[in-house]
């Protein structure tokens, strides 16, 4: 499909935050989890992957600045929008699960639109500062709204799934439904950049409607039944991101629903040792054998909570200091309290334990070469590090700048060599880590509405 491409001027130097942006590549290969070697050798692809992880090691063209990095990429995002409002994979492999014919590959392999990569690039563009309401690409981010809604408006109420596109990368490899728990993310970031009341009453609804989705869905440890993929905890994690982020955002979210995602937040974390050494639930998903991508799942899950939890601290104590207050109203407060003191400890014992295994090579390098599973796990970590502050973030945004400007390919995208090889997702996941300072829940506004031209 001939996809419509924009042209945009460079960066004009950037003021405040920008200029001290993060900027994120994935390692050269320096080691793998063997069993999830393994199991991606067994792909017909596999006589390709050691020239890829080779190919990885120097990066191709000139290492650019955060700044051009930046507008570069979000070029090539925006250049790879279809008509209908949504993205696809940005090339690639696709699984053909209904005829067993497993991967199919080459020139021709048809590349529709999906949910998941449009809500992960719609979230980019938010980020970036484009809504449906405000920004230079606020026609591309209304045309992807609509994109959303109309999947989830013809959903069924009783599946798990939002959407009738099967076989994508992203739900083979990291969960059969990643575009449902997306899909919660994007309709959560969305609130108040609406650009009219029916347009909000749009969002608000069909938010509402993967909620209960999800929710009747849950299994008692937090978990979905079904939901496999190579590296499944990955989508579990963007579960956590749905829910929390629903609930921030107005929609009716249970506390079970949120407790439930915790216990799998909280799963294997030993809060002495600060790690995952712990054992874990029986129905954990998938990790692929991959350190990294369990637990900064994990961590980012628990970030999540612990954002969410903001509001319900500052609830139960306006309850326990309120004199007209029923006596089992504050003692349900009290317990309440206690419930975030454990949630902030577990959170603060795996962010310690984690921030410690950083300057390790081999855990960063994840699987050991470049794939979407890599990117989304750094983004996840480089929001933890980022609200975490000191001295460990400024490590980690020091250890990373000068990798990801240079892993960035001459036409502005960001590769995967493995797995989750489309463009697209690793694209905006490489920018959603540059752009972790316009995170919503930071206050902060953005500064780049005016970086992208129409």
């Amino acid at each position: 499909m001939k996809t419509k491409r924009y042209s945009l001027p460079f960066l004009t130097p950037l003021a405040g935050s920008i200029c001290g942006l993060l900027a994120f590549a994935v390692f050269v290969p320096l080691g793998s989890s063997p069993h999830s070697y393994a199991e991606e050798m067994r792909s017909p692809r596999s006589s390709k992957i050691a020239g890829e992880r080779e190919s990885a090691v120097e990066p191709k063209g000139p290492v650019r600045s955060p700044e051009n990095a930046l507008v570069k990429g979000l070029e090539y995002l925006l250049g790879q929008q279809h008509p209908d409002g949504g993205w696809g994979q940005g090339g690639g492999w696709r699984q053909n699960n209904a005829q067993g014919e497993g991967r199919v590959e080459g020139g021709n392999v048809e590349d529709p639109s999906d949910l998941g990569n449009t809500c992960v690039s719609l979230v980019t563009l938010l980020r970036a500062g484009h809504s449906p309401a405000d920004g230079a690409q606020r026609a591309a981010a209304a045309r992807a709204f609509a994109y959303i809604c109309d999947h989830v408006e013809r959903a069924d109420k009783e599946s798990l799934y939002v959407t009738e596109v099967r076989d994508t990368q992203l739900q083979v490899k990291i969960g059969s439904y990643v575009d449902t728990f997306l899909t919660g993310w994007a309709l959560s970031e969305l609130k108040g950049k609406m650009p009219d009341d029916a347009a909000e009453a749009r969002r608000a609804a069909c938010l509402e409607k993967v909620v209960s989705k999800i929710e009747r869905h849950q299994r008692d440890d937090g978990s979905y039944a079904d939901n496999k993929g190579w590296a499944a905890v990955l989508s579990q994690g963007l579960a956590s991101k749905a829910l929390n982020g629903a609930a921030r955002s107005g929609a009716r979210v249970s506390r079970e629903a949120l407790a439930k995602d915790q216990v799998q937040n909280k799963s294997g974390l030993d809060l002495a040792k600060g790690d995952f050494s712990a054992p874990a639930s029986a129905a954990e998903p998938s990790s692929a054998g991959v350190s990294i991508y369990r637990e900064a799942a994990k961590l980012g899950g628990l970030r999540e909570n612990a954002k969410s939890n903001v509001a319900r601290k500052a609830e139960a104590e306006k309850t326990l200091t309120n004199p007209q207050a029923p006596a089992p109203a504050k003692a349900q407060a009290q317990q309440e309290l206690q419930v975030i003191a454990d949630d902030e400890k577990a959170v603060q014992a795996a962010t310690a334990g984690i921030s410690g295994k950083l300057r390790d090579s081999k855990y960063v390098a994840g699987f050991g070469n470049n794939g979407g599973e890599e990117f989304l796990s750094y983004m996840n970590l480089t929001e933890s590090m980022y609200e975490k502050g000191g001295q460990d973030w400024q490590d980690w945004r020091a250890q990373m700048t000068k990798t990801l400007c240079g892993a960035q390919n001459a036409d502005g995208s960001w590769a995967g060599h493995h797995c989750i090889t489309g463009r697209n997702f690793c694209t905006a996941t490489a920018l959603l880590t540059l752009l972790v300072e316009q995170m919503p829940e930071n206050g902060r506004v953005s500064t780049l509405s005016s970086a992208v031209a129409p």
